[in-house]
């Protein structure tokens, strides 16, 4: 990732190691922290990288390359990533594990598929003395750090964005469509709660879907039967937990004949979501700094492969359903609208102008002075 992406990267780390967060959930066995640490190794470390899947942009563009990165500046160019992707796939994904295991990598950092599917992977790595980094999902099990973003806060900004897109038209019988994530997924869970948490008392859900998979075909899918069941000019607004979500539900939207298309959120700034961002059709994304996520899991990840504790890279703790007092991280994220893009995905690096204004979109740019 080049220059700008990494000072941007290390711009907000302050804010996020300042980050706190009260242990939440049950607790039914101690969290790897308070484990002895392994045998001190060099500089030679073997890291398993696991991710969920292959839809979403993020993973192959930023979260591995970035990772990769990483780990080698972590260890004298000396440290390697053995990398593996489930494609959505939580069966393939403990075989993979399996897999690791028996290579005798000395960390993994897992993106769980599924958070509860994933808990005996996690105890085999942890009898193999392995420890284990959840990375984005709060994976269940023994797990030794856990990195992500603030989940129910971008549950909350996104909740925000949709209030203020909506304005005047914001009352308690307005009535908006709710895409959530994958019931599956820990994340998708928070993400809710946030927006709940804004959104209660003040609309309408009169439709609240759990999508399978996150898939935007199932989105696509779930949001035709909402314009059937509400009707295409009865809905204000539409919250989507993602950007590919989003564009199955403004799929159905544009098909339904619905125009102008109501607000509809999204996040992880992927870039077909803000060139929709850009041509009006999507009103916000969630952006966030996915360097910094990538760097804190490669240093925890590597400090744990040396036999090192994460005293100085984790200054919270977290509880999953199963482990207490997880050494964490909590990175936090930005409402992306029209207004600052420049300031966001292009002022750190994650996209160029040519890459969002193509042809399609270069008067839209234009027009909201994307440069």
């Amino acid at each position: 990732m080049n220059t700008r992406m990494r000072r941007a990267a290390y711009a907000v780390a302050a804010g996020a190691m300042a980050l706190s967060l009260a242990a939440c959930g049950s607790a039914e066995e101690a969290g790897g922290d308070n484990d002895e640490p392994s045998a001190a190794k060099g500089d030679a470390i073997k890291v398993g990288l696991l991710l969920p899947e292959n839809q979403t942009a993020r993973y192959e563009k930023f979260d591995k390359p970035l990772i990769e990165k990483k780990v080698k500046e972590l260890t004298n160019n000396k440290g390697e990533v053995v990398y593996a992707n489930a494609k959505q796939d939580a069966t393939t994904q403990n075989q993979q594990v399996d897999t690791m295991i028996t290579n005798k990598v000395d960390v993994l950092i897992v993106d769980a598929v599924d958070s509860k599917a994933i808990e005996n992977s996690v105890n085999k790595a942890k009898e193999a003395d392995i420890p284990v980094v959840a990375y984005d999902r709060l994976a269940q099990g023994p797990i030794d750090g856990y990195v992500s973003f603030d989940n129910e806060e971008v549950g909350r900004v996104q909740g925000k964005a949709l209030l203020e897109a909506l304005g005047d038209k914001a009352t308690p019988t307005s009535k908006i469509v709710m895409m959530n994530g994958a019931s599956t997924d820990p994340n998708a869970a928070l993400f809710k709660k946030g927006a709940l948490s804004e959104l209660e008392g003040k609309v309408d859900i009169e439709k609240s879907y759990d999508t399978k998979e996150w898939k935007p075909e199932n989105a696509n899918a779930n949001m035709e039967g909402a314009i059937s069941a509400i009707g295409k000019n009865d809905i204000v607004g539409v919250y989507s937990a993602n950007d590919g979500m989003a564009g199955g539900i403004i799929t159905a939207l544009k098909a339904a004949g619905v125009n102008p298309i109501p607000p509809v959120t999204g996040q992880d700034a992927e870039l077909a979501g803000v060139q929709r961002i850009v041509a009006g059709e999507q009103y916000m994304s969630v952006y966030k700094p996915y360097p910094q996520e990538a760097d804190i899991a490669a240093e925890m990840a590597v400090a744990l492969a040396k036999g090192e504790k994460l005293d100085s890279v984790a200054k919270t703790k977290v509880d999953s359903p199963t482990t207490k007092a997880v050494p964490s991280v909590l990175v936090p994220v930005v409402s992306l609208t029209k207004d600052n893009i420049n300031d966001t995905v292009i002022k750190d690096g994650i996209y160029t102008v040519d890459e969002i204004c193509t042809a399609k979109f270069k008067a839209a740019c234009d027009q909201i002075g994307v440069k």
